[in-house]
């Protein structure tokens, strides 16, 4: 079992920057993937990004990528998500996610979840 609390949430202007992170407790985290996901008003869970356990591979959202970064440190027992050049579309409920059985993209696959964090970006 691992449990997960985000952090980093907040409120931010157009083009700023935000850092969130993923506290992680209980066993086997350095074993599991990592992923990003987010919630927007009204909308469904939205794949951001995954770092694999093995070799900490990335991969992004199209929306993601070159603004968004993913980190695992499995010495803390954290993950974390860089986000620069906020837009008003990324205001959403970030969610951190570990252990995927199946499509990394596929919320449902994915085992271990936190709270979330808010993350609101004004115009």
């Amino acid at each position: 079992q691992v449990q997960l609390v985000e952090s980093g949430g907040g409120l931010v202007q157009t083009g700023g920057s935000l850092r969130l992170s993923c506290a992680a407790s209980g066993r086997n985290f350095d074993s599991y993937s990592v992923a990003w996901f987010r919630q927007g008003p009204g909308k469904g869970r939205e794949f951001v990004a995954r770092i694999r356990w093995n070799d900490l591979g990335t991969t992004y959202a199209e929306f993601a990528q070159g603004r968004f970064t993913i980190a695992k440190n499995n010495a803390e027992n954290t993950a974390s998500l860089q986000m620069s050049s906020l837009k008003p579309e990324d205001t959403a409920v970030y969610y951190c996610a570990a252990y995927s059985t199946g499509s990394y993209d596929r919320a449902e696959d994915w085992h271990y979840w936190g709270q979330g964090t808010h993350v609101t970006v004004t115009s």
